[in-house]
């Protein structure tokens, strides 16, 4: 089989050529996450003035570059994620990679060589360096995508890596140049067109956010392309990432592909005995996630349960969990998680005296009077002096009125409303609770 048959079975022959999807990649900058990144960065040339002690011309300069620093980051951090298969802002991991972080700077490396073999052959001959103007930018591409797939500035240089990324890409590489050079001079086209129509400070961050705009239109061009050839290329896709031909969509983030991959890890371990194995690795997890993943905080609860000796660990995790399932609305999971720390310990108890209520008025509109009970019994002693214990008060008389039918145990709860806050919204609720049946008072 030839060379270029075997790139043409390696494509994925789902995806269609890149000149039909030209409406995609105008859209990218304006998913949420990169549009308030653009605008911020943008914004922040009006800084400058905040640089009082350097001259505003050294300030600009400064502020400018970091902002080019930053949106050239976030415009690799396009391309890599794109030439895996990951092209939805909400899919990219919060961290950039090491390393794509210096990606930048071996990019602007690689310029300035160019610019000096340029000023070379000008000595020599003003055509020769009219031949390598356009040489070097025609290749400027291929070079880019080798430096991303690489992020090596050496590979990047190497004419004999930019050839077979060409050649591996075939003629449509001519119109991928065409299309960026169109895209690079489309920012200029933009800000000629709106500066005659703006002026005063607002000018400096509507330039900015043109070149931003369109320097990460090209980026995502640059990572679909290398996604079209990511076998020949040697790219792996991430988890997730790209479409089959015919198989239904995955709309799974990699985190949850991670996450259902590493849930089948611990349950096989757990199925074949080794709890120490499935604790450490559901332990290692959710340490080196962020706090509020609520995957990892609910695997590890899940396995603790499980061990007898771990009965102080669950209880100290679940404290941490409890209150993030509330926060995410998962009231009936977070009294479920609440309750089998009761059955470790009778002593349990959460320290936030407003998810304590929270969680009692989710058991009372589950129709547990007892639970909800449970959950505010001692609440006015072990939170003495805390705003919401009227709220206490009042949940509890209700529950007592309409849940249990007993008005009496009810009546002394009133009364140290009316000793404590006679003039709360709570004392009048369940003073309404109390209130006599109308045959009772029209007897009296």
């Amino acid at each position: 089989m030839r060379a270029q048959d075997r790139r043409l079975d390696d494509e994925p022959p789902a995806s269609p050529p890149f000149w039909h999807l030209h409406n995609s990649f105008f859209a990218v900058p304006f998913q949420m996450r990169p549009l308030m990144y653009g605008l911020a960065l943008a914004l922040c040339s009006l800084l400058f003035e905040a640089v009082f002690f350097l001259p505003d011309v050294l300030a600009i300069l400064l502020i400018e570059l970091g902002i080019v620093l930053a949106a050239s980051r976030y415009g690799f951090k396009v391309v890599a994620l794109g030439s895996r298969g990951i092209w939805r802002s909400a899919d990219f991991p919060r961290t950039l990679d090491d390393e794509w972080v210096n990606l930048p700077w071996k990019l602007f490396a690689i310029s300035l060589v160019q610019g000096i073999a340029i000023g070379a052959l000008a000595r020599l001959d003003p055509m020769l360096a009219t031949v390598g103007v356009f040489v070097m930018s025609f290749t400027f591409p291929a070079a880019v995508i080798v430096l991303v797939q690489s992020c090596s500035f050496f590979q990047a240089m190497n004419p004999g890596y930019v050839w077979e990324t060409m050649r591996i890409i075939g003629w449509p590489y001519a119109l991928l140049c065409f299309f960026l050079f169109l895209l690079s001079t489309g920012a200029q086209i933009a800000i000629a067109m709106l500066l005659p129509v703006i002026d005063g400070r607002i000018a400096l961050p509507i330039i900015n956010f043109a070149f931003i705009y369109f320097g990460w239109v090209m980026a995502s061009l640059l990572g679909y392309v290398m996604y079209q050839h990511h076998a020949a290329l040697g790219i792996d896709l991430l988890p997730g990432g790209g479409v089959d031909d015919g198989a239904p969509v995955d709309r799974r983030t990699p985190e949850q592909i991670a996450a259902q991959r590493l849930d089948a890890e611990v349950a096989q371990c757990i199925t074949e005995g080794d709890l120490a194995a499935a604790l450490g690795l559901a332990y290692e997890a959710q340490r080196t996630a962020p706090s509020d993943d609520l995957a990892a905080q609910r695997r590890y609860h899940r396995v603790l349960a499980l061990v007898p000796d771990k009965k102080d660990a669950m209880l100290d995790q679940a404290r941490r969990f409890i209150p993030l399932l509330m926060r995410r609305d998962l009231a009936s999971e977070a009294l479920r998680v609440f309750k089998a720390c009761r059955e470790k310990d009778k002593a349990f108890a959460l320290e936030d005296p407003a998810m304590v209520i929270a969680m009692a008025r989710a058991e009372w509109r589950g129709g547990d009077a007892h639970g909800t009970l449970a959950l505010l019994a001692g609440f006015d002693r072990r939170f003495r002096g805390h705003a919401a214990i009227p709220q206490a008060y009042e949940l509890a008389a209700r529950v007592l009125v309409q849940g249990l039918g007993r008005s009496d145990m009810a009546q002394p709860i009133l009364t140290t409303l009316e000793n404590r806050y006679p003039d709360s919204e709570q004392t009048q609720e369940v003073r309404w609770l109390l209130r006599p049946a109308p045959g009772v008072a029209a007897s009296a």
